[in-house]
């Protein structure tokens, strides 16, 4: 903030608080609510005390907010606070059986937000005074934000991963992890699991049962992150888990088998990743749906191997580019007999992608959140943290991985 270039954003503020007095001063001029006499408070502040004092700054999240009554007591205090978005809003608090102090019920101020302060009190004479005043809480140099998946109000397969990936790296994870909760209704034991410093992903002992309502609370508004790192997130997110889709790929079998609700409902023929080029064994689960993308073999270390532009029904299953996807450049007689991929799964298609092929049909029915297993494949098994492979993990190891144990 500059200085001295002009009345500056607070200039209201000051301005209410001088008329303030001068009202105060020519009411008891006139004798109405004055404080005359040799044992009467000298103003307003003799009266009431407030803490932060009045203009202060860069008031720490920590710091002391009071108002007490000094010789009187309390009839009233309202406290409000604006944040940098300019929204206002009440400040819960409560006053002291004797009404001589008043307390807010949070115990942390909000950071980067002006408070104001209005009270009045009433003397051991039954005289009135009121007082207002203003101050301003630090403002952070760098805020962190937390990207999430799913997506509010959506539904997902029972495989579903709630995972967050923060813009800044994360120092004290106990205080972060403490500032998100993950529930379920009914209700099912979730655990958190970080992967380093910038991702946080929470998951129960098993799937999902389907119809469960899940929702993640965000309270990260002001948590100390690192020094000088502040979140600013508070939100809820909530979403729904559908029915139960669990497709198993067998690569030495070519097949992928398709499970509903417990029930086998279709296997189909793939192929998977060739010699050299293996598809990963494990669980993975379908992050992303994409009715068509391009896959280019150098954005994943296979140089000019490949560039299609309109791969049909992409389905994403990690993050290291594996997908499960319709296949229109295959001989037909490739499903179910060959492995000729870069490591993903194929199924048949054609060309622009139509739902009467076994790719289409696939991609019609799953959702994101549904489980893929790989087995019986030469390449090792997925890693826990490329894509929401976490199902990868015994229970015992996922929930080491909390910063709260």
């Amino acid at each position: 903030m500059r200085h001295g270039s002009g009345p500056g954003p607070w200039a209201g503020v000051v301005r209410t608080a001088v008329r303030s007095g001068a009202l105060l001063l020519a009411l008891a001029g006139c004798g109405i609510g004055g404080f005359g006499g040799d044992d009467a408070p000298r103003s307003p502040r003799d009266l009431i005390r407030v803490t932060p004092h009045d203009g202060a700054r860069s008031v720490p999240a920590d710091g002391r907010l009071a108002v007490t009554a000094s010789g009187g007591r309390l009839e009233r205090v309202r406290v409000t606070r604006t944040d940098g978005a300019g929204e206002r809003a009440a400040v819960p608090g409560r006053l002291s059986a004797d009404r001589r102090s008043w307390r807010p019920a949070a115990r942390r101020l909000a950071l980067a937000t002006r408070y104001q302060v209005h009270a009045v009190a009433v003397d051991g004479r039954g005289r009135r005074a009121a007082r207002h005043t203003t101050f301003t809480t630090f403002v952070p140099a760098h805020r962190f934000i937390g990207y999430f998946t799913p997506e509010h109000r959506t539904t997902v397969g029972t495989g579903m991963i709630v995972s967050l990936t923060f813009n800044r790296p994360i120092a004290d994870r106990a205080a972060v992890e403490r500032g998100i909760s993950v529930t379920a209704r009914p209700a099912t034991e979730i655990a958190a699991h970080w992967f380093g410093d910038r991702r946080l992903d929470f998951r129960p002992r098993t799937y999902w049962r389907p119809g469960t309502e899940v929702t993640m609370r965000l309270r990260l508004r002001d948590v100390r992150a690192a020094p000088g790192v502040y979140g600013v997130q508070h939100r809820t997110v909530r979403f729904t888990v559908g029915r139960s889709q669990i497709s198993t790929v067998d690569a030495a079998a070519h097949t992928m088998t398709v499970t509903r609700d417990g029930r086998r409902t279709a296997v189909l023929p793939v192929t998977t990743g060739a010699a050299g080029h293996e598809t990963w064994n494990g669980r993975m689960v379908v992050m992303e749906r994409l009715p068509e993308t391009r896959m280019d073999g150098s954005t994943v270390g296979f140089g000019g191997e490949y560039d299609i532009a309109d791969v049909p029904h992409a389905l994403r299953l990690t993050t290291s580019g594996t997908f499960l996807h319709g296949n229109y450049w295959a001989a037909p007689e490739t499903f179910g007999s060959v492995n000729s991929t870069h490591g993903c799964v194929g199924l048949r298609d054609v060309r622009g992608g139509s739902s009467r092929t076994a790719a289409g049909w696939f991609y019609d029915r799953t959702l994101i959140g549904d489980v893929v297993e790989v087995v019986n494949s030469r390449e090792r098994q997925v890693a826990p943290d490329n894509g929401l492979g976490g199902w990868n993990m015994s229970w015992p190891s996922w929930r080491a991985g909390s910063a709260l144990r």
